[in-house]
């Protein structure tokens, strides 16, 4: 085969028409696209400019003043030879050349990058290089992205200098590393929005699963006291939160958390309760303190005058603390207020009034106390009345029983009871 014919195939044997590749490569300047990413080959690189072929009917041009925009190092990669994505400025200007942009090139790359975190919610690890008064800035490339002080970690705001003006607020962080996670990304407005407290949330999330996986109830776990509510005191465990209500904290009756703890404060707490699938720990303060009801037998005894403190008032009756041992609290029924009719206890009692009571039962493994008051003077306890003042050690207790045996002679003598002397 002629040598001539040999130049005008094309690898497959086909015959190829000069004139029509000249053309091909003519025509395909017009498939150049003003804000195209293209691949080219490195003709030329001097300080001055990159000679780039684009595959068009001539080769590229990157300034000077472009190149400037791109960091040292990736300039002194560039060599003849190099094969590297260029951004069309223009794909014709008035003098006939195609403009390129390394730089823009970069800048499209790293928004589709941004977008792919995006997508794929992977964390990324940025340092922050400026601030102002909403946020911190990072830099994702060539993008410039935004973190809210909303969107920073929770703990973020307590180190910020109460001194410092609105624009310098956030300045403690700057040349930390954040790990992060794209938000939102809008190339169109040059919005790039990333979230510490999102990175933070999954992370918590996934300690969250895993401490799940090893807490088991009844055993004990230390903690530290995140927040307190009118219901109870929230704790963190390590990764979740588990919940003291009220009525966990003391075997006291308390009206609000801040009686027994405090935020910050570091406890061990009994697990009470695991709810996997809600992901919610009931834990408890008072199950780790001797119960004082365990005892009470030792303490109390039916048919024995004590003094108690109105805690609470019910339609049905009252709730009284006993004086010196306000861990045991029991009822006043409504038919034991008064040896007259009460419509309401609040007619009668009020929170915080101290009274004499007799106990009527009681009730150790259920925590229930019987009390009464129209039973104090009853004739039938004057025996166990008058020992009990003959043992009593402190004149207070002498003055109170002696107190309520007078008033149940004068109430036997008017009911015309005999007693012995």
């Amino acid at each position: 085969m002629p040598a001539e014919r040999k130049e005008n195939q094309d690898a497959t044997g086909q015959d190829v028409n000069p004139m029509a590749e000249m053309l091909e490569r003519y025509l395909a300047c017009d498939n150049l696209e003003r804000g195209q990413t293209v691949s080219g080959i490195v003709v030329r690189a001097d300080a001055n400019e990159l000679i780039i072929d684009v595959g068009a009917k001539c080769e590229g041009i990157v300034s000077e003043r472009d190149m400037a925009n791109l960091p040292p190092e990736d300039r002194d990669a560039i060599q003849a030879g190099s094969e590297i994505m260029v951004y069309v400025v223009n794909p014709e200007d008035a003098n006939g050349n195609i403009v390129l942009s390394l730089s823009m090139a970069q800048t499209a790359k790293d928004w589709q990058e941004a977008q792919q975190y995006l997508e794929s919610q992977k964390t990324v690890e940025r340092t922050v290089v400026g601030c102002n008064k909403g946020g911190v800035l990072v830099n994702l490339g060539q993008v410039r992205g935004f973190v809210p002080g909303s969107q920073l970690a929770p703990d973020r705001g307590s180190r910020r200098d109460p001194d410092a003006d609105a624009d310098s607020r956030w300045a403690f962080l700057i040349g930390e590393t954040l790990p992060l996670k794209v938000i939102e990304v809008d190339q169109k407005r040059n919005r790039l929005i990333l979230s510490e407290r999102a990175t933070v949330r999954e992370r918590r999330q996934s300690q969250r699963e895993e401490l799940l996986n090893t807490l088991t109830e009844k055993s004990v776990r230390t903690g530290w006291v995140i927040n307190l509510a009118n219901f109870g005191a929230f704790v963190d465990l390590g990764g979740l939160d588990g919940l003291i209500h009220l009525s966990e904290l003391s075997w006291n009756r308390i009206s609000h958390p801040r009686e027994v703890v405090e935020v910050g404060q570091e406890v061990e707490v009994f697990i009470l309760n695991i709810d996997r699938d809600r992901q919610r720990v009931a834990l408890s303060l008072k199950r780790l303190q001797p119960d004082p009801w365990t005892s009470i037998d030792e303490r109390y005894e039916e048919g024995q005058l004590v003094e108690g403190t109105i805690t609470h008032i019910a339609k049905w009756g009252a709730f009284a603390s006993i004086v010196g041992d306000e861990a045991i609290e029991g009822l006043i029924h409504i038919s034991e207020i008064s040896e007259t009719p009460v419509v309401h206890p609040q007619d009668v009692l009020k929170p915080g009034q101290v009274v004499t009571l007799r106990v009527l039962s009681l009730d150790p493994d259920n925590h229930r106390l019987s009390l009464s008051m129209k039973q104090v003077a009853e004739g039938e306890f004057l025996e166990q009345d008058w020992q009990a003042s003959l043992a009593a050690d402190q004149p207070e207790s002498e003055t109170l029983m002696s107190a309520a045996l007078s008033d149940a002679l004068t109430s036997s003598e008017n009911n015309g009871l005999s007693t012995k002397g």
